[in-house]
This record gives structure tokens, C-alpha cells and sequence, in this order.
């Protein structure tokens, strides 16, 4: 199943946690990277007061079900540092779920299509250099 991901940091070595991500996600037995976009840094979004993000989206091909696959971001986030205290705060990286299919679905941990990336350039821009094609 094709699966389309937003990418972001803006802690530390920003490019590093992103290609790190990117490699641990690829390194998964049920994941395959198939496009990566280019990193664009955008100004954060929200009410915290925190540093500029570099952002971008991947394409990956997994066997995994969304919330396995969602169970594997974490764990690739918790990794690399992320910590979950201050909603919108800042992080080392954050990986979203954008598309997973043509699946539609909503829960306490998960909405598919994700609900907010309509309104959210620094998603739909990176997301359109590997995917122009989406509507």
C-alpha cells in the first residue's frame, strides 16, 4: 500500500533528523521509501514560540496497516528524541500519516486522510514535488 508522510523538525540538526528518519523508515521490513521531496523551512504553525521547521513528505510502499504503520512512526520518532509535552511545540522530528491509500478512516489516534494538510502549505507544498498528481 502506498503511503504518503509529512515530515519535520525544528531541534538540533534539522537535515540529520529528517534523513535520519527517512533511513529508519527504510530500514523497516515492511516499509520501502519510494520518493522523498526536498526539504523546504517553513515558519512554525500554532500559538508556541519556537524555531523555523524544515519540512517534507515521503512516499513510502508498506505492507503495514495504518495503525501499525503509525505504531512504527512513533517508534522511529521516539528514537530520534521526539518527546510529547507541549502540543505544536517544538520537536526533533515529527512524522504525520497523510494518505494511506485510498483509505478513509478516523479514531482518537488516527484520521485518514489527515484533517488539517488542505490548510498547511509546508505539507502541501513538498507533498505536490513528489506527488503532483494528488488531488
Amino acid at each position: 500500500m502506498l503511503a504518503y508522510l509529512g515530515l519535520g523538525s525544528n531541534i538540533g540538526d534539522r537535515r540529520f533528523y529528517l534523513h535520519k528518519a527517512v533511513e529508519l523508515l527504510d530500514a523497516h521490513p515492511s516499509i520501502s521509501v519510494v520518493s522523498v521531496s526536498p526539504y523546504i523551512e517553513t515558519e512554525p504553525v500554532g500559538p508556541v514560540e519556537q524555531e523555523p521547521f524544515l519540512n517534507g513528505a515521503a512516499i513510502v510502499d508498506t505492507a503495514l496497516g495504518p495503525m501499525e504503520l503509525l505504531e512504527a512512526i512513533h517508534m522511529i520518532e521516539n528514537k530520534l528524541g521526539r518527546t510529547r509535552g507541549v502540543r505544536w511545540g517544538p520537536r526533533t522530528v515529527d512524522i504525520d500519516i497523510l494518505i494511506y491509500g485510498e483509505l478513509v478512516m478516523e479514531s482518537e489516534e488516527l484520521t485518514i486522510p489527515h484533517p488539517e494538510m488542505h490548510r498547511r502549505d509546508f505539507v502541501l507544498l513538498p507533498l505536490s514535488m513528489i506527488a503532483p498528481e494528488l488531488q
